[in-house]
């Protein structure tokens, strides 16, 4: 583990990026309300739209930038005049030019040759600066970009105006070895601020996040979630509980409350929250196997990695097929029912047999029926003595 003292801005794009994965609509008022949410919780900077898909779009933007929040609200242009032109006059504070940088995109997305790029970035950087927005470079595909021509927008991008340079994995085909090198390789060439885009194809993109962070970002994309196009973005939550755990970097969201804005935003996307999600998922805090619970239960630093209280959560102890006895009488006292070990071992059997059988944990009820299961064994075997 190492220690950093330096902070780290988040900058999130739920709003954004997040809503650009497949099928996925807020209305305004959704909108609305995650951005406040967001900004509730300390997030400082905001990606909010694309100005280019149209006038409703432009509307939105206007419409969240009019909500007066406590934090820098960004949209996104390509790298291209017409774009621009339509970002004016949103009331917001920055634009994210973005161009590709990889030989592949620039030749087969554009027909463009990497001379041109950085053409657009001299003549473009200048033009947005002029308009009242601070400018955000944005690499696409900068992770299959020539590393000596990464640099060279990056230097092209300083020259020009720019405030910050955006590396984006845009495929998610970065490792974090490779992505700590290069943000070194750039925090070494400009001093431009630094923000890493990630997204999540080989389950790397908060890996990938947290090394840009080491190698030298300033600043980090997330979504809540990890909601993006195909496999998703760093999640937010799991890049801001990685900088500070693993890391120690100071990043002011506080994610004591984030578990309501988590739920709000799978539902608004309908996009359901997978079971076993990171820090927010159902799963996360849940315990069910006997060794666990009882090593918890002794001390909950014994099986606890990370405090669900930062999280605005706590353990959960569940019965099923791994459970042990103790556990059931933990459980069964939590609802006001005392065991004694020889019913705690009548019960695990049942429970076991349940979950074989149903293919899911037990109820409460359920597990008040197997409790009253206990007595009608007790009244048989008192009357078989009469």
């Amino acid at each position: 583990m190492t220690a950093h003292s330096r902070t780290l801005t988040i900058d999130d794009t739920t709003l954004r990026d997040g809503e650009q994965s497949a099928g996925v609509a807020f209305s305004q008022d959704e909108k609305r309300a995650i951005a406040s949410h967001l900004v509730d919780l300390g997030v400082p900077e905001l990606e909010i739209g694309i100005p280019a898909m149209g006038a409703e779009e432009r509307d939105s933007i206007r419409d969240l930038a009019g909500l007066n929040l406590n934090a820098r609200l960004l949209v996104w242009s390509r790298m291209s005049e017409a774009d621009l032109q339509q970002c004016h006059d949103l009331g917001v504070w920055a634009v994210d030019l973005s161009v590709p940088l990889s030989d592949q995109q620039l030749r087969y997305k554009l027909g463009w040759r990497r001379d041109q790029a950085l053409a657009a970035i001299r003549h473009l950087v200048p033009q947005a600066r002029a308009m009242g927005l601070e400018v955000i470079v944005g690499g696409e595909d900068a992770s299959r970009a020539d590393p000596d021509f990464l640099l060279q927008a990056a230097e092209t991008a300083q020259a020009a105006g720019a405030r910050r340079f955006r590396f984006a994995d845009t495929l998610g085909v970065m490792e974090p070895f490779g992505t700590c090198a290069i943000f070194q390789q750039l925090r070494a060439a400009v001093d431009l601020e630094l923000e890493m885009h990630a997204h999540d194809d080989l389950g790397l993109a908060t890996a990938n996040t947290l090394a840009a962070a080491v190698g030298g970002a300033t600043h980090v994309n997330t979504t809540v979630n990890g909601l993006g196009e195909r496999a998703g973005n760093a999640a937010l939550e799991e890049v801001v509980m990685g900088l500070r755990k693993l890391y120690g970097f100071q990043v002011d969201v506080d994610l004591s409350r984030f578990l309501a804005l988590s739920h709000r935003v799978a539902a608004a996307a309908n996009r359901p929250l997978s079971w076993h999600k990171s820090l927010v998922g159902e799963g996360a805090f849940t315990h069910e196997a006997g060794i666990h619970v009882d090593g918890l239960l002794k001390h909950p630093l014994n099986y606890q990695g990370v405090d669900p209280a930062e999280l605005g959560r706590s353990h959960r102890l569940v019965l099923g097929k791994h459970s042990g006895a103790h556990a059931v009488r933990r459980v069964y006292h939590d609802l006001g029912i005392t065991l004694n070990d020889g019913q705690a071992g009548v019960v695990l059997q049942q429970i076991r047999a349940f979950v074989v059988r149903h293919k899911r944990l037990p109820e409460t009820p359920e597990l008040q029926a197997f409790h009253h299961t206990l007595g009608d064994a007790s009244r048989s075997l008192l009357t078989d003595c009469l």
